[in-house]
């Protein structure tokens, strides 16, 4: 595991603890925070057309920033918790990925694998 993800989750054990919330971040917790969070990063898009959402304002980029901070900050505790390397899990997922998606068929198209 990288040397910065290892140093934000302790950082964030650090933090829960001084607070006591490690009672409530179970990993269904967790994981149900996530996913609010990651909705709460789609509201900052969810009007805007495909130009507009590659050309956020300096403000809005903040905003959005702030979000994707809040998405991975839960999923460093949640991995954190189940004993999951992120990145090593990340880097299988993209082995499978390629296997499942290969570039010489899926090239320009959208269409999920669906093993069918």
């Amino acid at each position: 595991m990288s040397r910065e993800i290892e140093e934000l989750q302790t950082a964030l054990r650090q933090f829960a603890q001084e607070r006591d919330w490690g009672q409530f971040h179970t990993p269904k917790n967790l994981a149900a925070a996530l996913s609010v969070e990651a909705a709460e990063l789609l509201e900052h898009f969810q009007w805007l057309t495909e130009e507009q959402s590659r050309q956020l304002g300096e403000g809005q980029r903040v905003k959005v920033g702030h979000e994707i901070a809040d998405v991975l900050l839960y999923l460093l505790q949640l991995s954190d918790k189940l004993g999951i390397d992120p990145v090593e899990a990340a880097r299988k997922k993209m082995v499978i990925n390629a296997a499942n998606y290969p570039a010489d068929t899926q090239r320009g198209g959208i269409r999920k694998n669906t093993g069918i």
